[in-house]
């Protein structure tokens, strides 16, 4: 399939969009614990939809799925497992420390074990560190990683420019080394869903393959990869609900009986924080227990939400078939621009009310730095799309460059 980077780019933060955006169905949810309509968007966003768009795109899936090697779909599932963990944490950081700060800490250590695992341990890393492309490439990861620790640099300023009282006003239960702890645990184990994808690189060569006979777009391939990791993450997310439902008796409330003391939780991504912890402070005004509860507009909202979500891995397999070679990138792609707008939904919800100037100036570095690193990214794609010609005339655009360090270090 002809790679076209740029493209590519442009899929990845589609992407990153529908990840940053699709939690916010979840405002509309009335008297439902978190366990129902986490459930909920759940069967949709890892059950239905990658189903759904499968079987729509790629012809004999069931096929594909029983061709591939056994091995590729058991590691697919179980890396899938484990990013389970890390989604289950990751709402509780954004609890802890806002979504401003959560996303940055937690998506950065995301992004650096999900980028460079993969291509260290399939020794494809050897060949990348002596090639332009590869370079620009791992200076883009680089430019990505300082964007983030600009953003880093951001929440801890505004952590100590602002009262208790400020913080909660935006993020009720602020709290920052307890998040941090919580946000790095997810963003290990969240990189998890980038070794479920390479392990299931069989299955989508063979649906390549199925997609070649049929004369349809190699768009699609790894679409069925999708569905296998995600079960892993349902999987996952099941067992930890239904220990919920049936701890708290809160199976009912999918019938109609509602939550005994909240409508809602967190406004936007916090509210996949776990509410067994008890901690949680209900941010919306309590409804009357006579109260209707608004079960067509819950289910509505949390599907949505849930198609929302899918449609973040829709457009990044859409991405990382345009990235050409060295796809491995498409991971810093795909967080760095979730990164950039979540920032951008920090800014509107008004996260950043009452910083300082400074505070705010790094906020605007970390965001012209990410975008930056996606250029970067995209470029070395580019480079190693387009051949040995392309990549000569790179270095001879850089060699000036690579004459003044040699002067330098002299």
């Amino acid at each position: 399939m002809e790679a076209n980077p740029f493209l590519g780019v442009i899929f990845h933060w589609i992407g990153g969009l529908a990840s940053a955006s699709c939690y916010l169905p979840f405002r509309g949810i009335k008297r439902w614990s978190w366990e129902v309509y986490w459930l909920v968007q759940g069967v949709f966003s890892w059950i239905l939809a990658p189903l759904f768009f499968a079987t729509l795109l790629v012809p004999h899936l069931w096929q594909i799925l029983h061709a591939a090697p056994a091995s590729s779909i058991g590691y697919a599932y179980f890396w899938g497992l484990l990013w389970g963990l890390g989604g289950l944490t990751f709402g509780l950081s954004v609890r802890y420390l806002g979504i401003a700060l959560g996303y940055p800490i937690a998506l950065g250590l995301c992004t650096a074990f999900g980028t460079l695992m993969p291509p260290i341990f399939s020794g494809q890393i050897h060949t990348i560190l002596h090639e332009t492309s590869g370079q620009f490439i791992l200076l883009g990861i680089g430019v990505c990683m300082l964007g983030i620790v600009f953003s880093g640099l951001a929440g801890v300023s505004k952590e100590k420019e602002l009262t208790t009282e400020q913080k909660q006003e935006t993020v009720e239960e602020f709290q920052y080394f307890k998040g941090l702890l919580v946000a790095i645990f997810a963003g290990v184990m969240s990189a998890c869903f980038a070794y479920g994808l390479a392990a299931g690189r069989p299955i989508g060569d063979i649906a390549a393959a199925t997609l070649r006979q049929s004369h349809q777009s190699e768009l699609w391939q790894n679409l069925p990869v999708l569905v296998v990791v995600l079960w892993g993450g349902f999987t996952t997310n099941f067992l930890w609900c239904m220990v919920l439902l049936l701890r708290n008796h809160s199976y009912h409330q999918y019938l109609g009986a509602a939550a005994p003391t909240m409508d809602s939780f967190e406004v936007i991504v916090a509210s996949e924080t776990l509410s067994q912890t008890g901690l949680s402070r209900n941010p919306f005004p309590r409804s009357s227990p006579f109260s209707k509860v608004p079960l067509l507009l819950n289910y509505t909202m949390a599907a949505i939400a849930g198609v929302t979500w899918y449609f973040q891995f829709f457009f990044y397999s859409m991405g990382q078939t345009k990235m050409g070679k060295y796809d491995f990138s498409s991971w810093t792609l795909h967080m760095a621009s979730i990164i950039i707008f979540s920032t951008i939904w920090g800014i509107l919800l008004k996260e950043w009310r009452g910083t300082s100037p400074r505070t705010r100036w790094l906020v605007a570095a970390g965001l012209a730095l990410l975008v930056v690193s996606t250029l970067v990214v995209g470029y070395g794609n580019y480079l190693k799309a387009n051949g040995p010609a392309t990549q000569a005339t790179t270095q001879a655009m850089l060699a000036p460059l690579a004459h003044l360090r040699h002067i330098v270090t002299e």
